[in-house]
């Protein structure tokens, strides 16, 4: 039996075929009108029918096409099939990226597939559910969107960057961040909270901000969205030398990246809740 992974090309076609239905579907059932259908760390923290419809969809189209594959999605959790020896690829699934968006109507929200062989994400797909941009990467081939290369902002003043940045649920948490970020605002352009990681990683890779950080991301809010950031030249970091995961993703242009991470180490923004 080959147990070889396929190219990223590969995983990325199918990615993008199972985000599009997936982002379709996301679109009619908000257009229905959708609600509250559980909440997980906090009242405020809230999952929709539509969120546990869509990522059974997604689980059911990936186990058509790969059936051997692993799926980790942000409501159902790690499921494995047909695996011996176990899966070389995974996919890391958010079935609805920026949930309060979608649930009041903003725009602001996106399915997100990424593909990870051997434990390194190569292709990776955000498609926003309202206004149907989407974008996408392979490692190594770049990331893109509407057919055009991303490049990442070339700003190299921190004083003149727009930051984006979210919060998390948890109260204690959020007035952590509050606090950081009423530091930080006085050293950049200005902070944008717009609520969905995956769209706002991808924002900054094509320059529409500068850079980007979060605590508190798990790998289905990054995963794509990171790999992105990544192709269009952003760094992609945690703090202190450590790699990007719970405690701090910083995505940023070169030049920018020491500067707003020493800021973010300074203020203890991984710290806290």
């Amino acid at each position: 039996m080959d147990h070889s992974a396929p190219p990223s090309s590969e995983l990325l076609e199918i990615a993008i075929e199972v985000a599009r239905d997936a982002a379709a579907t996301a679109y009619r059932m908000r257009v229905e009108g959708v609600s509250v259908a559980a909440t997980k760390s906090t009242a405020t923290d809230v999952v929709t029918a539509a969120d546990r419809a869509v990522e059974r969809q997604i689980t059911k189209a990936l186990r058509r096409l790969r059936p051997a594959d692993a799926v980790l999605g942000e409501e159902y959790g790690m499921a494995e099939r047909g695996t011996q020896p176990p899966a070389r690829v995974r996919w890391i699934v958010d079935p609805i990226d920026g949930t309060v968006n979608y649930l009041y109507g903003l725009a602001h929200c996106a399915v997100s597939i990424a593909a990870e062989v051997d434990g390194e994400v190569v292709a990776g797909v955000v498609r926003n559910i309202h206004t149907g941009e989407e974008w996408t990467a392979t490692v190594g081939g770049g990331a893109w969107r509407a057919g055009q290369r991303l490049r990442c902002s070339t700003e190299s003043d921190l004083a003149q960057a727009l930051v984006v940045t979210g919060f998390g649920y948890d109260p204690r948490r959020r007035a952590h961040q509050a606090r950081v970020v009423a530091e930080l605002i006085a050293h950049v352009r200005d902070i944008r909270r717009l609520g969905a990681a995956a769209v706002d990683l991808c924002l900054v890779a094509e320059g529409r901000a500068d850079a980007y950080y979060e605590k508190g991301l798990a790998a289905w809010d990054q995963a794509a969205g990171a790999l992105v950031a990544a192709e269009a030249g952003l760094r992609i970091g945690g703090l202190k030398g450590l790699a990007p995961g719970p405690d701090m993703v910083v995505a940023a242009p070169p030049a920018l990246f020491d500067p707003l991470h020493d800021h973010l180490a300074r203020l203890d923004a991984a710290g806290g809740p």
